[in-house]
């Protein structure tokens, strides 16, 4: 079993390795596609809506993701079936959703005048890319809690080739609806999700009953940390659109910069779900040492991943931004600088983040990311340039997350038991 604990990460990497990079690389082919047919100020609007769903979309619905895994995981451990969490999952994910469409629906007008220049169809695609987040997460869940990574390769991997296929497909065709463009973002995933849906039904076999507090005991602090960790990552773009709000140029380039700094999160994504696999698993067996062990090379492999991808980024992000994503080149090596550092700290923020969650630290979690923001906050609104102040915002608010997870770490899992 240590055995097998010891060698969850590259298991993991290797089966979901693929399928991330292809979803990841599709990220940029959608975004050069809709950059080099959409207009400046359309291409403003979709890089608004791309950033929300990234954001709220994953922060609402990646939670309910962890939550099914860890429950699952536990419960494979235990000879237990996994079919009643598929259950209540899906009904917590679909009520989230509810949640979160009302809002839209009675607020689409003035959401739109805010941030689309008024047009109302693009709240229609974040409610869809919402709607698709939510089954696409639930089904993910049970996938990484049963280690059938294939099938969840296969889930990122689809939805990925579709968004290249649609988006592409679109560009050659003289499409120039930012709708249109977002619509990809709802389509993809679901048709995705239901190719892999059979899969997710073989294995989820019939159990025990799930009890409720299992999924929203730490439900709430999830969503909230996931939700404040998504502002942190991507709210240099919404606050760039809200207090320049004349400045298109600069809110498409920092999108597309942001994108290009961020490519080793999308690596990231490739070890994240078993990552969260092997340490519930380790937590669930007692294994203090198998888990530090998981941990640490987590760590060293995201710190690695990070600072080669930011050297790269520095070197050859003003170049390629307007070559591959049509952006004004409003952008330089110092930009890309504080963006990729930023990047690199806050992956690190979640791996550790996974180590509070699985240690039973949800709670110190949730306090790390209110730190982090409030940090990021009081950089935002300082007095400097507004295109420095939102880059070191993000890199120093991640620090901040960084820092204060260690010190609760280094009690918790440091040289202890995971249990405390």
């Amino acid at each position: 079993m240590l055995d097998r604990i010891g060698t969850a990460l590259p298991r993991g990497t290797a089966f979901v390795g693929i399928g991330t990079a292809v979803l990841g690389g599709a990220n940029y082919v959608h975004l050069a596609a809709a950059g080099h047919s959409l207009s400046v100020d359309d291409m403003a609007s979709f890089s608004v809506l791309w950033t929300a769903v990234a954001s709220i979309g994953l922060g609402l619905f990646f939670p309910v993701e962890q939550e099914v895994t860890r429950v699952v995981a536990a419960r494979v451990v235990a000879g237990d079936g996994a079919l009643p969490v598929l259950r209540r999952g899906a009904v917590l994910s679909f009520g989230l959703l509810a949640a979160v469409l009302l809002p839209l629906a009675l607020f689409a007008g003035p959401l739109a005048d805010l941030f689309f220049h008024g047009d109302e169809s693009l709240i229609v695609a974040v409610g869809g890319a919402f709607a698709a987040l939510a089954c696409a997460h639930v089904t993910r869940g049970i996938l990484a809690g049963l280690g059938r990574f294939e099938a969840y390769g296969l889930q990122l991997g689809l939805d990925g080739l579709l968004r290249i296929l649609l988006s592409v497909g679109m560009a050659l065709a003289g499409v120039t609806s930012a709708f249109a463009f977002a619509a990809v973002m709802t389509v993809a995933p679901l048709i995705a999700v239901a190719v892999t849906l059979p899969q997710v039904f073989r294995g989820a076999k019939a159990g025990s009953t799930a009890r409720w507090r299992e999924l929203i005991e730490h439900l709430g602090l999830l969503v909230g940390s996931t939700l404040l960790a998504q502002v942190l990552v991507n709210i240099a773009v919404i606050s760039t659109k809200l207090i320049a709000t004349d400045d298109s140029a600069l809110v498409a380039a920092l999108l597309s910069a942001l994108v290009l700094a961020r490519v080793p999160l999308f690596a990231f994504g490739a070890f994240q779900a078993s990552l969260l696999a092997g340490l519930s698993t380790a937590q669930a067996e007692g294994d203090a040492p198998a888990y530090r062990r998981l941990l640490l090379r987590a760590c060293a492999l995201t710190a690695g991943l990070g600072a080669a991808f930011g050297i790269g980024a520095v070197a050859l992000g003003p170049v390629l931004l307007p070559v591959l994503f049509g952006s004004p080149d409003v952008l330089g090596p110092v930009d890309f600088a504080w963006l990729s550092l930023g990047t690199m700290l806050y992956m690190l923020a979640m791996v550790l983040g996974q180590a509070l969650l699985t240690s039973g630290a949800a709670r110190q979690q949730l306090l790390a990311w209110v730190v982090g923001t409030a940090v990021l906050l009081a950089v935002t609104l300082s007095p400097l340039e507004l295109r420095t102040r939102v880059e070191i915002a993000y890199a120093v608010g991640s620090l901040a997350v960084v820092t204060y997870m260690t010190l609760v770490l280094r009690s918790r899992v440091g040289y202890r038991s995971v249990h405390s």
